[in-house]
């Protein structure tokens, strides 16, 4: 069993598909708890659950970089529809992981910039709590294109149109 789990750690897609939910799922309970930590006027649960917003939003990279080495092992491996919510996919991950990075950094700076600042928390917390829902809008509609890739089962609409190469540059 320690043989298999360990095989699959060598493998980017096994990888990418282990830490996918974490930018999303913890991401969104990390914010959450931000919001209710913000009614309870609680400074300590805000330094904890920006650090967790943090932490999810960081997590966001090792994702993007197991995805992007296991494209062409997962395109081996799924049908025509599937290559193409791939490609939608990768896209998406593409033009959107800044968010994570930028919501990386201003997590960062809800929690130091208090700390020397201390009337800014307020209303760096508040932008953590925006640019944290569109963070995860983000990662939904990533992952919403990801869930069709190999599970038929999910595609309830047409995969999107077929990219040429003219297209991707």
């Amino acid at each position: 069993m320690i043989d298999s789990i360990l095989r699959g750690l060598r493998q980017p897609e096994y990888v990418h598909v282990l830490l996918n939910p974490l930018p999303v799922y913890g991401l969104l309970i990390s914010w959450l708890g931000l919001i209710i930590a913000v009614f309870l006027k609680s400074r300590r649960a805000q330094v904890a659950t920006l650090v967790l917003v943090l932490i999810s939003s960081l997590s966001a990279w090792p994702v993007y970089e197991f995805g992007q080495q296991a494209y062409d092992r997962v395109l081996s491996m799924t049908d025509d529809d599937g290559e193409r919510w791939l490609d939608e996919h990768r896209d998406r991950g593409e033009d959107l992981i800044w968010l994570f990075y930028a919501l990386a950094v201003l997590s960062a700076a809800a929690i130091a910039a208090p700390i020397k600042w201390p009337k800014s928390s307020a209303l760096l917390v508040f932008a953590v709590i925006l640019l944290g829902a569109g963070t995860l809008g983000s990662g939904s509609y990533i992952a919403y294109a990801g869930g069709k890739i190999r599970h038929r089962e999910f595609r309830n609409e047409p995969p999107p149109p077929k990219r040429t190469h003219e297209d991707e540059h």
